[in-house]
């Protein structure tokens, strides 16, 4: 398992990962070496330390890591109180032909595939592929004890 300092355990950091509904911020470098950030939908697993994403084939990002697989990410909260996991790791790229990944962070962040956006990303042209993060190292930060929470229920 990655190294991990902060707030959390690896526990905390699976149960928060899985609770939330926002997406990852994920920075790379790009082939002339400048910085790129892009926000993609996610999902976690505990087991292999690792993130998923999902993006078109023909996105620049995929580019990007091809040359550089190196990456940093967050997620974090958006409203008080601020909570979340920030750090780094080595990217792969694999094609996602059945969009299965794809289905499942639809269902995830959407609540199904029933929608314009959903028809869009799942039609039959459109190529996929995984964006998989192997996190080399984390930390994490929770100010839930010396904050008020926001208002409302959004992340």
């Amino acid at each position: 398992m990655y190294p991990l300092r902060g707030a959390w355990d690896h526990e905390d950091v699976a149960a928060f990962l899985d609770d939330a509904r926002i997406p990852v911020r994920l920075a790379c470098r790009t082939p002339k070496g400048g910085l790129w950030m892009l926000s993609l939908w996610f999902e976690y697993d505990p087991e292999a330390g690792q993130l998923a994403c999902a993006t078109a084939a023909s996105a620049d990002v995929v580019r990007y890591l091809r040359e550089d697989d190196t990456v940093a990410f967050e997620i974090s909260t958006n409203r008080p109180p601020y909570r979340g996991v920030r750090g780094q790791g080595i990217a792969t790229i694999d094609s996602d032909e059945e969009k299965a990944l794809l289905r499942r962070l639809l269902d995830r962040y959407l609540g199904g595939t029933d929608s314009g956006l959903a028809r869009s990303l799942l039609a039959p042209d459109r190529e996929e592929v995984r964006i998989e993060v192997d996190v080399t190292k984390a930390y994490t930060w929770d100010f839930s004890d010396r904050m008020p929470s926001a208002a409302t229920d959004d992340e």
